[in-house]
């Protein structure tokens, strides 16, 4: 495999912003791991870091650079603060960065695959909300999406919110009684995609029985399968920490439609 941090400006941010890309290496003389790569473009996992995280994270916490090794598949972590990958009330637009400026920014640095059935999204926490937003909104972009203790309910938690993080939604998303039906709520995005005659990405799910995002979770899964969505669940003890998501990254990758 081949790790590379990548400084680079975004204009949509008007900043400069970072991403580490793991790119796929066919290799044999490699004690202990053997890479592989399946095509020339690469299908590529943007795997998402959660709300006090960073893009250098899910490097620091997991071995998710082995873990992808023998499958040929790229990962691009980007950074993206605390915005919940959304166009922030105040704040910055991190959803036409997300959605549209960095798979375009990746391909053109990267030798990247832009077919749909070759694109994934993963991520943890703020990171599942954003994972599924990406492929529920986007469903004609990525074939695959998993949220991992993904903050689902982002109605609820935004309207139940005690300071300082009240101010911080607010700065985030604007008025509490807006997010409900509008494109940053993942129930009216997951009716929009299973009523739609378009493309259906496969989505997975997990969470710890002892996160506090649990029954979240569970509401959102019971929903999915209430509309027809074609979504695999799995849990098992764990809290929200990593210890859970390093092993369930593991399970994602298993599951992605390679």
């Amino acid at each position: 495999m081949a790790l590379i941090h990548c400084d680079f400006f975004s204009e949509v941010l008007g900043v400069s912003t970072s991403m580490y890309v793991i790119l796929p290496q066919a290799t044999k003389n490699q004690i202990g791991m053997e890479g592989r790569t399946i095509r020339s473009k690469h299908p590529t996992l943007y795997l998402l870091h959660g709300l006090s995280d960073d893009h250098t994270i899910w490097l620091r916490r997991t071995s998710i650079e082995r873990y992808v090794a023998p499958l040929g598949l790229a990962v691009v972590m980007p950074a993206v603060g605390r915005s919940f990958y959304t166009d922030m009330k105040n704040g910055y637009r991190y959803w036409t960065f997300i959605s549209e400026e960095l798979p375009e920014i990746a391909r053109s640095f990267f030798p990247l695959s832009d077919k749909r059935e070759d694109n994934f999204v993963a991520g943890l926490s703020m990171g599942g909300y954003g994972a599924f937003k990406l492929a529920l909104r986007c469903p004609d972009k990525y074939a695959a999406a998993a949220s991992l203790s993904g903050a689902l309910d982002i109605v609820n938690l935004v309207k139940n919110a005690a300071e300082p993080m009240a101010s911080e939604f607010y700065n985030i998303f604007g008025d509490p009684q807006t997010v409900e039906g509008s494109d940053n709520d993942l129930y009216y995005l997951a009716q929009k995609v299973a009523q739609s005659q378009g493309p259906k990405p496969k989505l997975y799910q997990c969470c710890g029985t002892e996160d506090f995002l649990y029954q979240g979770n569970i509401a959102f899964r019971d929903y999915c399968q209430k509309l027809g969505l074609d979504i695999t669940y799995e849990e098992g003890p764990g809290q929200h920490e990593w210890g859970f998501w390093d092993k369930y990254i593991q399970n994602v990758l298993k599951w992605l439609p390679l």
